[in-house]
């Protein structure tokens, strides 16, 4: 056995999965009740759009997807992003999947955004969709979370809905 090319290995998969936390979060899986308490939250119509920021193994661009939701899923991790094409597969009509930082540019018109981000990014994100959505309503669901400074209007199962409106925001 080389253990070279063990090292090796093990090296690039920590890297790959341990730098990310330099822009959002380490890669958690989304848990099935989680998912759908998100979802609810968002309380979508088939056809509405839906961001997912980090979207990781795609269970949550996958869930939305069944529900006939549009979904953008941007991934920093190329592994994972290849996990999420493969199990979105079936559904890549609905689905358009991002490879890259999703801090940088402007984010496509949508109905919502999902995330995981860790506490001190939090800021960052609220700054970053007023901006991006100036004149737009659009909800929020952050998992564990909270925006500082920013009431949320609900709570489910450790998810956090906001609503970002035109009149108070801009």
């Amino acid at each position: 056995m080389n253990w070279t090319w063990i090292i090796l290995a093990a090296s690039v998969v920590v890297i790959v999965f341990g730098f990310v936390v330099a822009f959002g979060a380490p890669y958690v899986p989304t848990l099935k009740s989680q998912r759908e308490s998100a979802l609810d939250l968002f309380d979508f119509e088939a056809g509405q759009t839906l961001v997912e920021l980090g979207c990781g193994d795609g269970s949550m661009v996958l869930a939305a997807a069944k529900r006939g939701l549009k979904v953008y899923g941007y991934e920093l991790n190329p592994v994972l992003l290849l996990i999420t094409y493969a199990r979105t597969f079936k559904y890549r009509k609905h689905v358009i999947l991002t490879l890259g930082n999703f801090w940088n540019g402007v984010w496509p018109r949508t109905d919502g955004i999902y995330v995981f981000l860790l506490d001190r990014y939090m800021i960052k994100l609220n700054k970053k969709i007023i901006h991006n959505y100036p004149s737009q309503k659009i909800k929020l669901v952050s998992y564990a979370f909270r925006v500082p400074d920013r009431k949320h209007i609900s709570e489910n199962n450790g998810m956090y809905l906001y609503e970002y409106k035109p009149s108070t925001d801009s």
